[in-house]
Formats: structure tokens, sequence, C-alpha cells
């Protein structure tokens, strides 16, 4: 394990039996409070903006949104949130998605992107690759090109990478943290 590995996963904590019996949630919240951290984090999921050549960090509602802004400013990118259905003013592209219980959709401002944007999605962990999924086909619809996906953590027991990688066609999947 790499040394920002370990700092990393030092701050995140595990609550038991959150939001229900049986999950153990991964509460980043003090990795966020703790500067130090929270700059490796940036730095990091900054450096994959760099080397996957994006020009536009989307991030994902909710904490993606906490993760991504940060990074884009760091490699001078422009910043786009991807929120759920009805959060957004104005003309948006809707994509839904399905969930363990019932479905979801997601938004992104239609003129945020185009077709010359090459775009990373950043969120905090990838669980089962439903959201993930559903933001890569609203960025396609939207005429840009996805260039990788950078997440904090991978839950790699749900099996979310598998689904994602015919969808991500040879663009990266990135992962700071595999538990």
């Amino acid at each position: 394990m790499t040394d920002i590995q370990e700092l990393l996963l030092s701050r995140i904590r595990d609550v038991a039996d959150y939001p229900e019996p049986g999950v153990m949630f991964k509460d980043i919240t003090p990795l966020l409070a703790d500067p130090a951290a929270f700059t490796a984090l940036t730095d990091a999921l900054a450096g994959i903006a760099e080397s996957t050549g994006a020009t536009k960090v989307v991030g994902l509602e909710a904490r993606g949104f906490i993760l991504g802004a940060p990074v884009s400013l760091r490699a001078g990118l422009g910043f786009i949130p991807v929120r759920k259905a009805g959060k957004l003013p104005g003309a948006t592209l809707r994509q839904a998605y399905d969930l363990e219980y019932g479905s979801a959709e997601i938004e992104v401002h239609a003129e945020d992107l185009t077709s010359g944007d090459r775009v990373l999605i950043v969120d905090d962990v990838l669980a089962t690759g439903g959201t993930a999924e559903a933001a890569i086909h609203l960025i396609q619809r939207a005429g840009a090109e996805v260039c990788g996906l950078a997440v904090l953590m991978e839950l790699r027991f749900l099996g979310a990478r598998a689904r994602l990688e015919p969808t991500l066609a040879g663009a990266p999947l990135e992962a700071l943290l595999q538990v």
C-alpha cells in the first residue's frame, strides 16, 4: 500500500449498520476535515485528470461535487455538476437508471458539454455502478467524450468495474482505494 493510500484509508471511518442493518458505511467526512488528507486526495485526482487529457470534470451529486470541484480547480479545468432530476433550472438532458429498489434520474445542463469536451467523471465511491453508468450515457448524449472515471474508493465485491468497462469503451477507471 502506498503512503497516500495509507493516509486516505486512515481517515475513512467505518459506520456499522448504516443506512440499514448489515451495511458497513464508509464515512469520508474525517478525510474531508483533514487538510493534509483532502489536499493529497485532490492532488491525486487532479493528476488523473491531467493524465487523461480531460477538458472538464463532472462531479456526481452529492459527494462528487465536494471532490470534483477542487480537482477541476487544481487541474485548471471547468467543473460540471450532474444533479438529481429536477434540481437544475433551464434546458437539461436527463438519464434514467435502475437502483436496487426502483429507479432514479440524473441531469446536466444541455449547454455545459460540447462535442470537443473530454470529461473525467469524479465521485467518492463506486458501488454498483448504476449512477456512474448513467452519467457516462448522459455525457455521451451531450456529445462529449468520457476520458475516464476516477473515484476515491471502489467497493470491489459489488462488481461495478465489470459492469462499466464496456460502457467506458477503453477509458480508464481509476480507484485510489479498493475495499
